[in-house]
């Protein structure tokens, strides 16, 4: 029945297909209304997108979704490049953009190892900084970028991926100088900076169960704190058949314990990939070579099912657990805008998403409203 379902999904979202691109179907459902009584559902937003500068995103943008996240806009290198500078007016764009369509509004992050300045960890070029000079820089970002949305932003990626996949604490920056300090100084100061904002930890992998457990234990040590942690940000960056259904129900159901759940960075990556590995660490980027871009002119009808079926699956679980899941975000809007086209090979041709490249929704987006309207 399920495999039927999908066909029948497939031949709507084809002849879609025929319509002018970039425009958006009036006749097709909306996510975020068939959602609205189980989590908010959403998309991570690039700068022209955030800006305004691409009006057939925006129209998705504002049809489909509840909730909005940037993509990079206010991570900390783009926000805080130099000591002394910040640059607000891509997130003040961003912000502007989800209060016109009365969209929850996600900060993505205050606390990250990667796409930080160097400044930050020095003292001068060259030398580490000390934990009193770190702690004081991210305090006064925290309370600088978090204060200048408070009320205004709903909820934050306070620290995103400071975990091995081992469940052990990630021997960043931020932890050789400070040991387990800066998460816990994260979180109060997020706190102080806006006391109404959800305050989340964000990590990939989190369907591991080494992994799930050292977030859990996090999560618990920082709330034994006093401190508020309102839930777990699982980033779903899945393929075609890896992680399970199993596996990802057991981290929910792990995860609930302590807070809610939310899926953050949801695609899937239908392309093969150099190291069969799983995950998101952007390190971990490989020379270009033509065998695992073998998709150029398009997806085949084959693959273009056996994604519809997993997000399918994906979101009939999502369904599943609606009372424990409150967001539930795609990393990105189209295929064109992926991270997975350049990650982790540049210049790939890459179908993550539920929206092709010419702003038409794809056989996967009307595979999800099947799973949840027969529910």
């Amino acid at each position: 029945m399920r495999k039927n379902r999908i066909m029948f999904a497939a031949g709507i979202a084809f002849a879609a297909l025929g319509c002018v691109a970039g425009t958006v179907n009036q006749g097709e459902p909306s996510l975020k209304q068939i959602f609205k009584d189980d989590f908010h559902i959403g998309a991570a937003l690039n700068y022209p997108q955030a800006s305004g500068k691409d009006p057939k995103a925006e129209a998705i943008i504002a049809k489909h979704f509840s909730t909005i996240t940037p993509e990079n806009l206010l991570k900390w290198g783009n926000v805080h490049p130099q000591p002394d500078k910040y640059n607000f007016k891509p997130a003040d764009d961003f912000v502007a953009l989800g209060k016109k369509h009365k969209q929850f509004i996600v900060g993505h992050t205050l606390t990250w190892h990667q796409q930080t300045p160097n400044w930050v960890f020095e003292s001068a070029p060259g030398k580490p900084a000390t934990k009193e000079q770190l702690l004081k820089r991210q305090t006064e970002h925290i309370m600088a970028v978090a204060g200048r949305y408070k009320g205004q932003i709903h909820g934050w990626d306070v620290v995103n991926e400071a975990l091995n996949d081992d469940g052990t604490l990630r021997n960043s920056k931020w932890y050789q100088i400070t040991g387990e300090e800066y998460l816990a100084n994260a979180f109060e100061t997020a706190r102080k900076a806006d006391p109404k904002a959800e305050l989340y930890y964000n990590d990939y992998n989190l369907w591991k169960p080494a992994k799930a457990d050292g977030a859990l234990k996090l999560v618990k040590s920082l709330q034994a704190k006093g401190l508020k942690v309102y839930g777990i940000g699982m980033q779903g960056h899945y393929g075609l058949e890896n992680p399970t259904i199993q596996q990802i129900e057991e981290s929910i159901i792990k995860f609930s314990k302590v807070g809610k759940v939310m899926f953050t960075e949801v695609d899937i990556d239908v392309l093969p990939n150099p190291s069969n590995r799983q995950g998101a660490d952007i390190d971990a980027t490989f020379e270009f070579d033509q065998k695992y871009n073998v998709y150029t002119k398009g997806l085949p009808e084959e693959v273009e099912q056996k994604l519809a079926k997993r997000y399918a699956e994906l979101f009939a679980l999502f369904h599943k657990h609606r009372d424990k899941i409150t967001r539930v975000t795609f990393w990105g809007v189209t295929d064109a805008d992926s991270w997975l086209n350049n990650w982790p090979i540049q210049g790939r041709t890459s179908y993550p998403m539920i929206f092709d490249r010419n702003y038409q929704p794809k056989p996967a987006f009307h595979a999800i409203v099947n799973a949840v309207k027969k529910k």
